[in-house]
């Protein structure tokens, strides 16, 4: 007995656009409509996976390909939004590269928000939230996320430390010493925030400003060194495993 296909396909297309989306037409028009038509070559009749970070994934259908614009037809929810675990990354801005590599990690290994902190050795102060959040959505695109992570104003250390909620643990990275990564992440009350430095680190009086919040608690991420953008795709994956998420 020859077995049904599967429908939609694995291969089927993913594409992020902004919603909220419903059963009914929706026109695809910019990079989405190049990137369906031009690089994916997508034909009326192929499937096309969308979802929108508001009700979550649904299935369309291509009805009709123009040269500039192409038309879906969105046919059945397929899933919900995501449940996201509540993690945030407070980290300090890298050069164009490196930090959007690392934000299209933590998108990845499922960040609820990104926070950019300013401190004293941090090079770029002005970092490109729009070019930050393209890079999520093109993570979310790929990794079969429904939920994009929030990009927060860029803040200062120091107005990130005074306004710290009283329930959220701050796990922040610590060259000089500092609790097990695994070990301190085993305790706590589920809502959390990873905090990571500019190349160079933290200097002297931000590491005691940071240990004077009631909620920081140092960490070490092993016997390396570790470039800010490493440690910080290291960070988010040990509280992941450890919070749970690694389980479903």
């Amino acid at each position: 007995m020859i077995a049904t296909p599967a429908w939609p396909p694995q291969s089927t297309p993913r594409l992020y656009v902004a919603g909220p989306l419903a059963p009914g037409s929706i026109r695809i028009d910019g990079t989405a409509a190049h990137y369906l038509g031009v690089v994916m070559r997508i034909k009326p009749g192929v499937p096309v996976k969308l979802f929108d970070d508001m009700t979550g994934e649904w299935l369309a259908v291509a009805t009709s390909i123009g040269k500039r614009d192409l038309m879906l037809d969105v046919t059945e929810r397929l899933r919900a939004r995501d449940a996201v675990p509540d993690l945030w990354l407070c980290a300090a801005p890298l050069k164009k590269g490196r930090v959007d590599w690392m934000a299209e990690k933590a998108c990845e290994l499922g960040v609820a928000r990104f926070v950019p902190v300013i401190t004293r050795r941090t090079i770029v102060d002005k970092p490109n939230v729009d070019r930050l959040r393209a890079h999520m959505i093109e993570a979310a695109e790929q990794c079969d996320r429904t939920a994009i992570p929030e990009i927060a104003d860029p803040i200062k250390l120091a107005s990130l430390l005074r306004d710290w909620p009283a329930d959220r643990t701050l796990f922040f990275a610590d060259e000089t010493g500092g609790a097990p990564a695994a070990q301190a992440m085993q305790v706590g009350s589920g809502v959390a925030a990873i905090l990571i430095g500019p190349e160079g680190g933290f200097d002297s009086e931000e590491r005691l400003a940071i240990r004077a919040c009631p909620q920081a608690v140092g960490i070490t991420l092993g016997p390396r060194i570790l470039r800010a953008d490493t440690a910080a795709a290291a960070a988010i994956a040990v509280w992941m495993a450890s919070a749970g998420d690694w389980d479903r």
